[in-house]
């Protein structure tokens, strides 16, 4: 998956969601090898340890057991929590 690649499937992924707030992007996991290769450059930001590392406000899980992917809201569970809608914020 590339940037590009990412973006978009962020943004169908919260097309489809409609109202339904479960089907949102909740979590991107990535591989470890992937993101140092890769999505590294995607400009994602760690504001503060609680709110981990985040790219277009979904939390980002890097780690060499991960595979990279994007998981709903639903899919991700806690893992991907608290969650933030970019539409909301000030």
């Amino acid at each position: 998956m590339t940037p590009n690649e990412l973006d978009a499937a962020l943004d169908a992924m919260a097309a489809a969601a409609g109202d339904n707030p479960d089907l949102l992007p909740g979590l991107i996991t990535v591989e470890s090898d992937h993101w140092v290769y890769v999505l590294s450059s995607i400009g994602a930001t760690c504001a503060s340890l609680d709110d981990g590392l985040r790219y277009r406000d979904i939390q980002v899980h890097v780690s060499s057991a991960l595979g990279t992917k994007v998981l709903t809201r639903a899919e991700s569970g806690e893992r991907g929590a608290p969650y933030r809608n970019p539409r909301e914020r000030n």
